[in-house]
């Protein structure tokens, strides 16, 4: 009875997944345990984990190409100024409920700092068409400072942002 229920419920997975899923939530309150479709619901549950830190690195990233472009990319500063403050405000926002919704994430996302920063420079030089070096190599500041509403980065006028 037990392998007919988990084969019936591993098709409904294949075919409908919503279904599935409202059917996985009834058994479990219902405390009808050996009916749920624990090799789903496992795989579900660890593909939850990483999709939470793929969407806070996706937003770290982005956060970074804002704040490198609204602070080194001056011929366009003038005219994306407020969309690039209203995006950094966005991407603050998303990244600060995903830590209040899951604080074990801030460890991760000092782990992929840096790699973030980098990889938001190159974002920020692709969409620029600016040469990399024009965006610093080391860090414009700490999580705590990006993620302050109120903090951006000093301007260098040793980088100007213009295309040569």
């Amino acid at each position: 009875m037990v392998t007919e229920i988990q084969s019936t419920t591993q098709t409904l997975y294949d075919q409908d997944y919503y279904l599935w899923l409202r059917t996985t939530i009834n058994q479990l309150r219902a405390g009808q345990f050996s009916s749920v479709d624990l090799d789903n619901l496992t795989e579900e549950l660890e593909n939850m984990g990483r999709s939470e830190k793929r969407a806070v690195k996706s937003l770290l990233i982005r956060l970074f190409e804002h704040l490198l472009k609204l602070t080194y990319w001056d011929v366009e500063r003038e005219r994306n100024e407020g969309h690039w403050k209203g995006e950094i405000r966005t991407f603050r926002r998303e990244i600060k409920d995903q830590l209040k919704d899951s604080p074990s994430l801030k460890p991760y996302i000092l782990e992929i700092f840096d790699t973030c920063y980098q990889e938001g420079r190159a974002e920020a030089s692709d969409r620029s068409k600016l040469p990399i070096d024009k965006f610093p190599i080391a860090l414009i500041g700490s999580l705590e400072q990006i993620l302050d509403e109120n903090w951006f980065p000093e301007y260098n006028h040793n980088h100007h942002g213009k295309a040569d």
